[in-house]
């Protein structure tokens, strides 16, 4: 009987220290984990340091010129899809 109490009690130990290794793991893998979030901002920060951002008067020229393509674009694509339109009229014999 000692011996079976003897392996019982192995048994119970290897148990605990599995259930203690398995709770270590897990704490070392979200310290990891969020050790590797503050590295990543750490990061970040340091890039963000090394932008070149550009001037007032730059933005607003750009914005300028994205604004005036935008306009142009449009009219050019209306002005195609009303030519096409009169085209298929004349072509079906709507208008007549």
């Amino acid at each position: 009987m000692a011996k079976k109490d003897i392996e019982l009690e192995k048994k119970a130990s290897e148990s605990s220290k599995s259930k203690k290794n398995k709770q270590e793991q897990k704490d070392g893998a979200v310290k990891r984990f969020f050790k590797g979030i503050a590295k990543w901002f750490r990061e970040l920060k340091s890039e963000f340091k090394k932008v070149v951002w550009p001037s007032k008067s730059t933005v607003i020229t750009n914005t300028l010129v994205v604004l005036v393509v935008m306009l142009v674009s449009a009219a050019f694509v209306g002005g195609m899809d009303m030519g096409f339109l009169e085209l298929m009229e004349l072509a079906l014999g709507g208008k007549g």
